[in-house]
């Protein structure tokens, strides 16, 4: 079994995507963060994944992108996978991120489709090959088309698989169901694919996903860690029922755009500060009250903590 096989039989599971929390003047909280890598490997996550959407890469420097992964690297010490996002509108920027983790002992990198460029298939693969070349670690492709207005089609990644042999996977945030069984399909079984659709994670197990990088991990890591137990012990029903389980708080979660959802409810778990950079913001005050309505039915809530 070559390393890139070992790995993708590895890298499976529940991967944490890790909010990047910041203090009231928008700096880095650190410390905070610290200690939310640690709730989520002490919860049961298979892996952490930093700075990907969920993180708010785009409203972090590049230094400060290397900071984060550098962090969690040293924080997770290798108890579990780390799998950084290290994608960029920018090629360049993707090259060293890329770079870097692999210098930082990251397991893989999740490399994000360019957003708001555009660019043609022939260029996706040009950029994605050349990112995969410049490391020997496995590489994970994010297709995301809701935020990136571009779809990686399925060609495109099977001609990557075939080109570059540390391209090991694939993380579907795409609704499109029949498009993610085709990839499958096309780049064949053995191709990790992982959900990155919230109310798609119990179905892709189904259809032979390697699990899930769900930003509702962020709330409930251990529910979410435990969908993929559940399936892998063959519990299928305990599995779907967990599923249906945490819908309503899925769908609550993605009423605005993420991570905001997600940082307000931390913000009321007592987690974290609840601060996001601008262009993002917190959700409305209704909203919110709406989203500790249904969280409040997963959690429990500290009293002394009042919604921002």
């Amino acid at each position: 079994m070559s390393r890139y096989d070992e790995a993708k039989q590895r890298l499976r599971g529940s991967i944490s995507p890790v909010i990047t929390p910041f203090n009231e003047d928008g700096s880095i909280d650190f410390e905070t963060f610290e200690k939310l890598v640690n709730w989520h490997i002490e919860s049961g996550s298979h892996g952490i994944s930093v700075t990907g959407t969920s993180g708010e890469p785009s409203s972090l420097t590049i230094e400060e992108r290397v900071q984060v992964m550098e962090t969690a690297a040293k924080v997770i010490d290798g108890r579990v996978p780390f799998i950084p996002g290290t994608g960029s509108t920018n090629h360049k920027e993707a090259l060293y991120l890329t770079k870097k983790a692999q210098e930082i002992g990251a397991d893989a990198v999740l490399v994000i489709v360019p957003y708001y460029n555009k660019p043609s298939q022939h260029a996706l693969f040009k950029h994605f090959k050349a990112i995969a070349d410049s490391v020997d670690i496995p590489v994970i492709l994010y297709n995301i088309p809701g935020r990136t207005a571009v779809n990686l089609e399925i060609d495109t990644m099977v001609k990557l698989k075939n080109a570059c042999p540390n391209i090991i996977g694939v993380k579907e945030s795409n609704k499109d169901f029949e498009h993610i069984n085709r990839v499958l399909l096309k780049c064949g079984r053995d191709f990790n694919v992982y959900s990155g659709i919230e109310l798609l994670c119990y179905p892709m197990l189904a259809i032979g996903g390697a699990g899930h990088i769900s930003a509702t991990a962020n709330i409930i890591p251990d529910k979410v860690a435990e969908i993929y137990n559940l399936w892998a012990k063959g519990e299928i029903q305990k599995s779907q029922d967990l599923h249906y389980e945490i819908m309503e708080l899925n769908d609550v979660l993605f009423k605005d755009t993420n991570p905001a959802p997600i940082k307000a409810a931390l913000g009321m778990m007592g987690k974290i500060k609840p601060v996001l950079r601008l262009p993002m913001d917190l959700p409305t005050q209704e909203l919110q009250d709406e989203v500790r309505s249904v969280l409040k039915q997963h959690v429990d809530l500290p009293e002394n903590v009042l919604s921002k």
